[in-house]
């Protein structure tokens, strides 16, 4: 777990966040999902959140129960320093992921984008699955968008897993009901393409 945080704390502390592959200008894809989803009363979790702006958008459209979770404290900084006084608003948890001590039941929407295609070890994979089911509420809402079949093979120095939509479901199970999917083409700022899958899905 060490070794993961400082290689996140480096990527963090040697990039601007709007230079790093995974920077959005704006988190059209993940905002419309979470509204399709919940309300502006939801409470909502933002795994891998780091310096997203999907937390300004989601601020901006009037969500106030939000979680931006992340492995990397100096990507959480970039967020709070970006929102100003609007942060005091928002939870920020500094922790993995698969071992973060979240709450029962507390989460409407539970959001991730490109952290799941990171874990290479089925037994962090499980995991992962193992916090959705103890965080996220019965009837709750799970976003997930990972690599694709036509995604890179790493990312940042790392190896990833790449996903078609019924696989990365399969790794959720029978607990969670695919409600959709779709495949979204990501301009990194360095002018390259990478394909992510998103899947949504309800705990039932």
């Amino acid at each position: 777990m060490n070794d993961r945080r400082q290689h996140w704390e480096a990527v963090y502390r040697s990039k601007a966040a709007d230079e790093v592959s995974w920077f959005q200008p704006q988190a059209a894809s993940s905002l419309r999902l979470i509204e399709q989803c919940a309300g502006t009363d939801a409470q909502v979790i933002d795994v891998g959140g780091g310096a997203s702006v999907l937390v300004d958008d989601l601020l901006d459209a009037g969500y106030r129960k939000l979680t931006v979770l992340d492995l990397a404290e100096s990507a959480l900084a970039a967020s709070r320093a970006r929102l100003g006084a609007r942060a005091a608003s928002v939870e920020w948890i500094a922790a993995d992921i698969t071992r973060a001590d979240l709450p029962a039941a507390r989460y409407d929407v539970w959001h991730d984008r490109a952290v799941f295609h990171f874990l290479t070890d089925s037994a962090d994979r499980a995991r992962y699955v193992a916090q959705v089911m103890h965080a996220v509420k019965p009837g709750g809402h799970v976003i997930v968008a990972a690599f694709g079949p036509g995604g890179p093979l790493q990312c940042s120095g790392l190896d990833v897993v790449r996903y078609a939509p019924d696989s990365l479901h399969a790794e959720f199970g029978a607990p969670f009901r695919l409600l959709g999917h779709e495949t979204e083409l990501h301009h990194t700022p360095g002018g390259s393409q990478q394909e992510f899958v998103y899947c949504y899905c309800v705990r039932t």
